[in-house]
């Protein structure tokens, strides 16, 4: 199928649930995230920074931008003008650069952000445990925070077949993500998301849960690894 074909049909299956899109456009070159583009998306998720500043550059500046990768502390200052989300907050040293870059920059909306929440039985998955992000929370640091909003969890599942250790896995997000919501979110609206799940298992994120998924080969193809 086309891309557009491939969003449309996402678009399809998603549509009687709380769960968004996000087109994982990672080695893929901009001609084919401007075809996403045109068939309507608007909401995109890189991993690396230099990738994304360089097409930040040259595609339509309405896109929704998300950090999907690991992202170190002095590499926040290229992005935090025009990033909409990152979803790989893991520390609080990383989440006060955030904050510091987005007050410099004088932006009118904060950044969004996610606490991701280690859950795969990898450890070269990055990730806090879910009693870090309470910490973090509960910090004085994170209270004096004013241009971050922190929007909900993000996990990576465990790359297998089993769709029973799967499914265990994105319980546990969930799970971290209620524990956050009803101790220090309980009154705030915009805490709502749960991202998790991609193009091998994003069905069985959404049935656990799963308020945004993150899909890159299930839309664009293959990846190009030569550029990873």
């Amino acid at each position: 199928m086309s891309i557009k074909e491939n969003i449309l049909y996402f678009d399809q299956q998603l549509r009687q649930t709380p769960c968004r899109l996000v087109a994982v456009s990672k080695t893929h070159p901009v001609e084919r995230i401007q075809e996403a583009y045109d068939a309507g998306h608007r909401i995109f998720g890189e991993n690396k920074v230099q990738e994304l500043v360089d097409k930040y550059a040259q595609l339509p500046h309405d896109i929704n931008w998300h950090l999907i990768g690991h992202l170190q502390t002095n590499k926040v200052k290229y992005i935090a003008e025009f990033i909409d989300t990152i979803q790989s907050v893991d520390s609080l040293k990383l989440l006060i650069e955030i904050n510091k870059r987005a007050e410099m920059f004088g932006r009118t909306l904060p950044i969004n952000c996610m606490l991701q929440i280690a859950i795969a039985d990898e450890e070269t998955k990055y990730g806090m445990s879910c009693e870090e992000a309470e910490a973090l929370l509960a910090s004085e640091e994170y209270r004096q925070m004013k241009h971050i909003s922190i929007t909900g969890v993000m996990g990576i599942a465990t790359n297998t077949d089993n769709e029973s250790q799967l499914r265990q896995e994105f319980q546990n997000l969930r799970s971290c993500f209620d524990r956050l919501k009803s101790t220090y979110f309980f009154a705030s609206d915009y805490f709502k998301e749960i991202s998790m799940g991609m193009t091998s298992d994003w069905a069985l994120a959404v049935a656990e849960g799963s308020t945004m998924i993150r899909v890159g080969s299930g839309i664009f193809g293959a990846r190009d690894y030569s550029k990873t």
